[in-house]
């Protein structure tokens, strides 16, 4: 970890108030005390510890299968794993190796061209709008595909989700051009307060979807893919062979577990504060004359969402690191320049509202916005 980012995490560590504190905050200790403390609420610690997707592996797997509504799940040591994996199989299956996604999904921005170099696969883009692709657009594409991916919720697009009707006819669209659908359901645990289903019903839209146990329910690592049991027992085949068979995974299968025991039954009431707080770094913003802002979306569809502010990355974001270290408040952390060919000198962040947030009142986010303006107006000063 460089000096910076040391700075920054010592800083939101030892901050007495935050929107949302991230389990990568922890320490080792602190980890394994929580698993200690905990984990017999959840699992039976006296058992034998798993190998090789047992145990705790296994029991982790029923659950989540269970939660989702498939016969099968299969646990992943990552989500790019398991990502390429179903989207492989998918291949194998379908005959056909395009794979149709948007091109701000995780795949496709974060994951160093893996479907291509890794699963000789090939991508096409239904839309390059900054939301989900519509069914006119997937029936649209130019040539056949074999899967359709629809990354719930869209993160790089601000966390968008379309409305359940919208995802109801993409899906059949896909139908329509012979396409089985996955999900990347990363963060479909926080979906149901905007679509109004439970998570049977969402995921059942799917043919397979992919969850993570660290986004959305705090856990250390890990993900699971869930489908049939003949697309189930394949995906193990090519967990073994892309090398995520590994020998134990206790830590992480039971942290994922306390994280469906705890925080999922938390996030509906996540996103109801996510959108108070949105609004009032509105009122915070227009109140102070910010000259331009923009909180994306205007109300957000999940716990999460993006805030873009007309400063420079690096001003703002060690404005976010002065206002944790003098006042112990964590409004915002790290910010990022626009995209590509956008316009200089704005800047993006995005914000989590999850327990810790939920104590704070709409005075207490503008209040927040108040202190972090004078500390973005002193760093420019300095600069």
């Amino acid at each position: 970890m460089d000096d910076a980012a040391g700075r920054r995490v010592a800083a939101w560590r030892a901050a007495r108030r935050l929107l949302h504190r991230t389990s990568s905050e922890a320490t080792p200790r602190e980890w394994l005390a929580r698993l200690t403390a905990d984990g017999p609420s959840v699992y039976d610690v006296d058992d034998s510890v798993d190998m090789y997707g047992n145990g705790v592996v296994e029991h982790l797997e029923r659950r989540v299968a269970e939660l989702l509504g498939f016969p099968a799940a299969v646990f992943f040591p990552t989500g790019t794993m398991a990502q390429q994996v179903a989207l492989r199989t998918w291949a194998g299956r379908t005959g056909n190796r395009v794979v149709a996604l948007h091109p701000l999904a995780h795949p496709e921005v974060h994951e160093r061209d893996a479907l291509a170099v890794v699963s000789g696969l090939r991508t096409v883009h239904p839309t390059h709008a900054a939301r989900l692709p519509t069914a006119d657009e997937v029936r649209e594409v130019g040539e056949p595909f074999g899967t359709l991916m629809l990354e719930l919720p869209l993160r790089d697009a601000g966390f968008v989700l379309p409305a359940w009707e919208e995802l109801e006819e993409v899906v059949e669209a896909a139908r329509e051009r012979d396409a089985v659908v996955h999900f990347d359901g990363a963060r479909l645990w926080e979906t149901t307060a905007h679509f109004g289903r439970d998570l049977p019903e969402i995921a059942g839209l799917a043919d397979s979807v992919y969850v993570s146990f660290y986004k959305s329910l705090d856990g250390l690592s890990g993900a699971a893919l869930v489908g049939a049991e003949s697309f189930a027992e394949e995906a193990r085949a090519w967990r073994h062979r892309y090398g995520g068979n590994v020998f134990q995974q206790h830590p992480a299968a039971l942290a994922a577990l306390l994280g469906l025991e705890r925080e999922l039954p938390r996030l509906p009431s996540y996103v109801a504060h996510a959108r108070v707080v949105a609004d009032a770094l509105r009122d915070g913003f227009a109140t102070a004359g910010v000259p331009w802002f923009r909180v994306h979306p205007e109300v957000p569809h999940t716990h999460e969402f993006q805030v873009w502010l007309p400063y420079g990355p690096d001003v703002l974001s060690e404005a976010a690191t002065r206002q944790a270290e003098e006042t112990g408040t964590v409004l915002f952390r790290r910010w990022f320049a626009g995209s590509a060919g956008g316009p200089p000198g704005v800047a993006m962040t995005e914000v989590s509202v999850t327990s810790p947030g939920l104590e704070w009142t709409a005075d207490d986010v503008k209040g927040a916005v108040r202190e972090f303006l004078e500390m973005v107006d002193r760093v420019g000063r300095e600069g």
